[in-house]
């Protein structure tokens, strides 16, 4: 099959194909994520142990397929982003019409079988590679979308497969590279993206140059639409794998259903159109579904918000509360998908992706606040559902937790001070002590700050876990049982303080020099030091997320028990039982250069601390046991490979609620 050129003149024109990949992707996850919530819950669903087997299966690989797209998604935005462009958070409604995409690639929801994994497999197809589509997925027209060379106006072009519509993007970023200079081209915000240092997500990447912007190019197509050489992990092959098992336990079992019986192309309102869809009108459903939209068309919103002006601290958190949001949906339309749409118990409802006329992201300055309420509401909203099924009260909780979090985003447009950060400029009252050789306090934020001659110290009481370095190591600066002001920074020399100040863990005990000497720098190596029967102290130039930082010293939880995740409030001293002298982990030991830097610190939501950045974790005693550019830490205190993660968090349930502020 011949394939047409696409044509690539100027940014316009790479910005439409762009954005039509963003749609692309984003459709796809929206229908691999259907079909995955359409597959039957194991032997509870009636299967054979064998069939629970397999779909198990099936769901997984479907699922990591849709998290691909989502990958996908964020570097094609990304992209966009980097030329200048607004990115593209909305999409089309359900079933997409003939037009938007080529003739070929037909969109529409529906539940898994052996026709709509055909379907995947056709349209994850590599170039040169025939598949016929799946059989219910009919194309009842034929168009010729072309485009001219000389047009002004950019049009959408045709292409045969996903790997086409990518070249000729990968083409188009190479020549206007050449033709306007990487500079040029390149215009739009580095910061203002979806970036690797924000979620874990395998392929990201952040696009400030060609050479970027090709990576995150060749990183879609080798996930998904490659080439025939593909391994397994592609999408094409994982699909073909998934399609092969079903013909085999198929011929063995013909009455095996693997899904239930949701129906094809559910719409939330009655349609002016009713052919080929399926309203979703019984009040249970309906009222499921309302929330199940709600909460995706808020997703997108709080996506939408990355890219804005938001503090890049608070980028980041939006990144992880808009992950919770689509998390929520998956036991909703475990719920969902048992639910008769009409008053026959089949076709059961399923979630319709609608999404509202425009996304409405919120101007950077009230996103935090409006986000926060909005989440809320929706946790409101789901309370309310609790007579549906017992599951909406846990989603409830989940949604007001994320609301709380967003809540406590720095807030404001990035460059300009935060509203905490305006706040914490503002002088507290200074409170005198009894004894004239202790200096007044002043307490901004919760923050004590007594004025030295050479040197002014801090201390935050939220931060501290009373290991009691400070008042042992010089009682005189840190002098204990008194009420009211109890510092003297100046019985000692600045230099020692500094020092007492570096053995703080926590990073409670803080200094400002007056006397022209450096304040308190990253240090040259970053370590985790594993405290025995304790959490972590992390000493590096510390970016955690949802934290105002940056930050030198933190000590974080990882008993599971803090009550203001992720740092500890040494609920581990409640019976917390995990030797600090683990062992060496011969297979996590890389060259780290540079040894020290910037160490990304993101808290998954009730899962690990995935920390990015080069670090040697080390005993309680200070020896080495691995050197790492990239690790999850376990935080649920049950992993049986501490400190690493080993997904036990899943199986026992951990939530990782922060019910304090950071």
């Amino acid at each position: 099959m011949s394939e047409p050129t696409l044509v690539v003149h100027h940014r316009e024109q790479l910005a439409e194909l762009l954005t039509e990949a963003v749609d692309v992707e984003h459709n796809l996850m929206c229908c691999y994520l259907y079909a995955a919530w359409s597959l039957k819950a194991g032997e509870a669903d009636g299967l054979t142990a064998e069939q629970a087997d397999a779909v198990g299966r099936w769901r997984n690989a479907i699922l990591h397929v849709a998290i691909d797209e989502m990958t996908h998604f964020a570097n094609a935005n990304n992209i966009l982003a980097a030329i200048g462009a607004r990115p593209r958070i909305g999409r089309p409604n359900f079933p997409v019409g003939p037009g938007l995409h080529p003739a070929d690639v037909l969109v529409a929801l529906h539940p898994f079988d052996e026709s709509t994994i055909q379907h995947f497999v056709f349209l994850e197809r590599p170039e040169g590679v025939d598949e016929p589509d799946g059989s219910a997925f009919h194309h009842d027209r034929t168009y010729v979308r072309a485009t001219s060379e000389q047009k002004l106006m950019p049009s959408a072009q045709d292409f045969a497969t996903v790997g086409h519509l990518y070249r000729g993007i990968e083409d188009g970023l190479r020549s206007l590279a050449a033709e306007l200079g990487e500079e040029a081209l390149f215009v739009g915000s580095k910061e203002a993206q979806i970036r690797p240092d924000h979620v874990q997500l395998d392929g990201l990447v952040a696009v400030t140059d060609l050479a970027s912007a090709l990576q995150a190019v060749a990183n879609i197509v080798e996930q998904g639409e490659g080439n025939v050489d593909n391994p397994e992990s592609s999408h094409y092959r994982r699909f073909c794998a998934v399609r092969d098992e079903l013909a085999a336990l198929t011929a063995a079992d013909p009455s095996f259903q693997p899904a239930r019986p949701v129906a094809h192309n559910p719409v939330q309102r009655q349609p002016p159109e009713p052919r080929g869809k399926v309203w979703i009108g019984a009040p249970d459903a309906a009222r499921v579904l309302d929330l199940g939209n709600a909460v995706y068309n808020h997703m997108l919103r709080t996506l939408g918000s990355v890219y804005s002006e938001v503090p890049d601290a608070a980028r980041a958190g939006l990144v992880g509360e808009a992950i919770g949001l689509m998390k929520v949906l998956v036991p909703l339309n475990g719920v969902l998908t048992r639910l008769p749409a009409h008053t026959a118990p089949e076709p059961t409802a399923g979630m319709s992706f609608a999404v509202t006329r425009a996304i409405r992201v919120p101007p950077a300055e009230s996103a935090v606040p409006v986000l926060s309420e909005a989440t809320a509401s929706l946790a409101a909203g789901a309370r309310r559902l609790a007579d549906v099924d017992p599951a909406f009260t846990a989603m409830a909780d989940d949604l007001a937790r994320m609301a709380t979090r967003l809540g406590r985003l720095p807030r404001g447009l990035s460059g300009a001070p935060a509203a905490a950060d305006t706040a914490s400029a503002t002088s507290g009252t200074l409170e005198r002590s009894s004894d004239p050789s202790i200096p007044p306090r002043e307490i901004v934020d919760g923050v004590e700050i007594v004025q030295g001659e050479h040197i002014e110290l801090h201390f935050d009481t939220k931060r501290c876990i009373h290991t009691r370095y400070c008042v042992l190591g010089s009682p005189e600066v840190f002098v204990g049982n008194v009420v009211g002001p109890w510092l003297r920074p100046d019985a000692v020399d600045p230099e020692r303080l500094a020092e007492l100040a570096h053995s703080c863990p926590s990073g409670a005990v803080r200094y400002r020099r007056k006397d022209g000497r450096p304040d308190e720098q990253p240090p040259t190596v970053n370590r985790v030091r594993v405290y025995e029967n304790g959490p972590y102290a992390v000493t590096a130039d510390l970016r955690i997320t949802g934290d105002a930082g940056p930050r030198v010293r933190a000590v974080l939880c990882r008993c599971g028990r803090s009550k203001r995740k992720p740092f500890c409030d040494g609920s581990h001293a409640d019976g917390f039982v995990a030797t600090g002298e683990i062992a060496k982990h011969e297979d996590r030991v890389e060259d780290l250069d540079p040894r020290g830097g910037a160490l990304d610190v993101v808290p998954q939501q009730d899962g690990p601390l995935i920390v990015r950045g080069p670090v040697e974790i080390c005993r309680s005693t200070g020896a080495t046991v691995a050197k790492v550019t990239k690790c999850a830490l376990c935080r649920c205190g049950q992993s049986s490979n501490k400190p690493f993660c080993d997904g036990t968090h899943a199986k026992v349930g951990f939530k990782s609620a922060d019910t304090s502020e950071i």
